[in-house]
């Protein structure tokens, strides 16, 4: 079913894309430091679980440090997390409202749910993969046939990131004896990893997607054969 056009103008996404790209990186730098903050963590907590290394007022001191430089982490991920999702969304909607102007009938999914995909339950696991895909097909400059290996990945590691992250971080906050805080701080970390690796996935489909559209104004309408 196609969507309706109402209102759609080709705006550049040049601008809200390279402030998106940014704020990816500094989602994946939050996320870089907050595994190095982990690796502090693990630490105290394999000398706890183990029972070696200094203990006492030291291993306490250790101990205060690690947690406090993991909270500080935590707390700059949040905020950077937060700040890209404004970001990208407002970039997500400008670049689908383009791809309307490309293409008025090569959406299977109305203009809202560009944004009310991400949210809506259950439709959040399918929803933005399925518009991200009619936006690619339609801001592809020429023909041929419609690669979407990019957006696969991207959302893979997307889903995966959105499910292992919350639930690692319930193992982490329900841990309390050496053994287990450490084993939390591990998955944590992998969680983490994962979120780097989706975060450097969607930083390239910002760029390739941004600069298709550019690249699509630039050359403009194509041409209409006449036949006969």
């Amino acid at each position: 079913m196609s969507t309706s056009t109402q209102g759609a103008r080709l705006r550049s996404p040049l601008g809200l894309g390279t402030a998106t790209v940014v704020l990816l990186g500094l989602v994946a730098l939050t996320d870089l430091v907050a595994v190095a903050a982990g690796v502090g963590v693990y630490r105290v907590a394999d000398d706890l679980a183990v029972g070696t290394g200094a203990f006492g007022a030291h291993l306490s001191g250790r101990a205060d440090r690690a947690d406090t430089l993991y909270t500080a982490a935590g707390v700059a991920q949040t905020v950077a997390w937060f700040g890209c999702a404004v970001v990208f969304l407002i970039w997500f909607y400008r670049v689908r409202v383009n791809a309307e102007v490309f293409s008025p009938d090569g959406h299977s999914k109305a203009r809202a749910w560009t944004i009310a995909g991400w949210v809506v339950p259950l439709a959040t696991f399918w929803y933005p993969r399925r518009v991200a895909l009619d936006i690619w097909d339609a801001s592809r400059p020429g023909g041929g046939p419609a690669r979407h290996g990019l957006i696969n990945l991207w959302w893979a590691f997307w889903l995966l990131t959105s499910v292992i992250g919350p639930f690692m971080s319930s193992e982490y906050d329900a841990a309390h004896t050496g053994s287990s805080i450490r084993d939390a701080a591990t998955h944590v970390m992998a969680a983490d990893a994962v979120d780097i690796l989706a975060a450097l996935l969607a930083v390239r489909l910002v760029l390739r997607l941004t600069r298709m559209q550019h690249q699509k104004a630039l050359a403009g309408p194509a041409p209409v054969l006449a036949i006969g």
